[in-house]
């Protein structure tokens, strides 16, 4: 179909009369033959084609060869269709002539030429290579954790019957130092009664006998009663262990307990935790104490900022993920366990100084990353890097450019369409200078 419209365009370019300078009168040639405007067939007489179509005049001048353009010199010919070339002029398996790529037009080393006009036209613009510490965002997905070092458990060394809970639901707040419920213990009373005894007889016994109260773990308030000359008390007060919210509580009014029986347990919220999963590829750039901003589903306008605290040592083998902890203040008690939480980590490769170029510098063939280098005023070279890390618009490139060096990050695209790049790539082979470009 390209060779049947190559000859349409051909033959109605051939149907125009060239005309004198000076004279405005068509000059007279000599028809070779007629081309039907959609196919290949020829007539030596005027026709038309099955669709009513003229069939095209073809003069005799139209078919000599074009004058050279003695002021171009030919660099070599390249195939239409593939990446051959060839010193001279020959046919490829299809017949179709090679293209010369003129001194003016190509290099070697695949280098482009576009014209002052066409770079402005297109829009070309370019901006140097240039080193710097690269910034890479790291997402992940996580769940608000309670913080393990603000948990208490509610847990009595002694056995005893419960009284009266005070603390009767869960999520009920409670402050450190006020009664959870009151308690009825043989045990605690009879040693509160010991040492009422052991300090009238001598000071020794009365110490070993506070030891006892505080083994047991009575209330240091109520230690410190009895010490003043408090009397025994059959009914006492459990004080909360620490301010924070009951999160369990597994206790009923008149219930037995038994030594060590978990009653509640409490958990401060007012800093916790997100533990969130990290792909085991972006571990190595997750560092202690790096900025992590937290998104939460319950609250999609809001933002919140914690830091890294811990990379757990362990890694998953199922879902090649590895645990972090991110931490959180949470004054007004919004973010709550279990919630599910979006991390993005801001990660600098360790301080570490890489040349990188902006991301829309990249050309994509497929199999390589390539950038095109300003070699001067409207001339660009193609050249094989290796990219690297990404983060803010800009790629590391790792080999094949050099720190000083200028490339296209505008109408890239648009200059390969321009300048038939596609086949410069195809072609060009590394120039020798003073860095290799490494193939990938």
């Amino acid at each position: 179909m390209k060779a049947f419209h190559l000859a349409a365009i051909i033959g109605a370019g051939l149907m125009l009369a060239p005309f004198h300078a000076g004279h405005g009168q068509p000059e007279e040639r000599r028809t070779l033959y007629y081309q039907a405007p959609m196919g290949p067939e020829r007539s030596p007489v005027p026709k038309k084609d099955d669709m009513g179509m003229d069939y095209l005049p073809v003069y005799e001048e139209a078919l000599k060869p074009l004058a050279p353009a003695s002021s171009r010199r030919v660099l070599f010919y390249r195939a239409p269709m593939s990446a051959d070339t060839s010193p001279v002029p020959k046919k490829d398996q299809m017949g179709m002539d090679y293209v010369p790529v003129y001194e003016d037009e190509g290099a070697a080393d695949g280098t482009v030429a576009i014209s002052a006009e066409r770079v402005q036209v297109l829009g070309v613009r370019t901006e140097a290579a240039r080193t710097q510490v690269l910034v890479t965002p790291i997402r992940m997905v996580g769940t608000i954790a309670a913080d393990e070092r603000r948990l208490a458990v509610v847990a009595p060394r002694f056995e005893g019957w419960i009284q009266e809970l005070i603390a009767n639901t869960t999520g009920q707040p409670v402050r450190r130092g006020e009664p959870l419920f009151t308690f009825y213990s043989p045990e605690a009373a009879a040693a509160e009664r010991e040492y009422l005894v052991a300090r009238q007889v001598s000071g020794a016994l009365a110490e070993a006998a506070m030891a006892k109260l505080r083994n047991l773990g009575l209330p240091p308030d109520r230690i410190a009663q009895l010490g003043r000359g408090g009397k025994a008390a059959d009914v006492l007060a459990y004080p909360a262990p620490i301010d924070g919210i009951v999160m369990d509580k597994a206790v009923l009014a008149g219930q037995r307990f038994a030594a060590g029986e978990t009653l509640y347990r409490i958990s401060d919220l007012s800093n916790v935790w997100v533990l969130a999963d990290v792909f085991e590829q972006d571990l190595a750039s997750v560092r202690i104490g790096e900025p992590a901003t937290v998104r939460l589903t319950a609250y999609p306008s809001r933002t919140f900022v914690g830091a890294v605290s811990f990379v757990y040592p362990t890694l998953n083998p199922t879902t090649r993920t590895a645990r972090v902890r991110i931490e959180l203040a949470n004054p007004d008690l919004l973010l709550k366990p279990d919630m599910y939480a979006t991390v993005a980590i801001d990660a600098e490769a360790a301080g570490k100084q890489v040349l990188t170029v902006p991301e829309s510098a990249l050309l994509d063939d497929g199999t390589r990353q390539i950038v095109l280098v300003e070699r001067g005023p409207g001339r660009y070279q193609p050249r094989v890097v290796t990219p690297g890390r990404r983060g803010g618009g800009d790629v590391e490139i790792t080999s094949g450019l050099a720190g000083t060096e200028r490339v296209v990050v505008a109408a890239n695209f648009l200059i390969d369409s321009e300048s038939n790049l596609r086949s410069a790539l195809q072609n060009f082979a590394a120039p020798e200078t003073g860095h290799a470009v490494k193939q990938p």
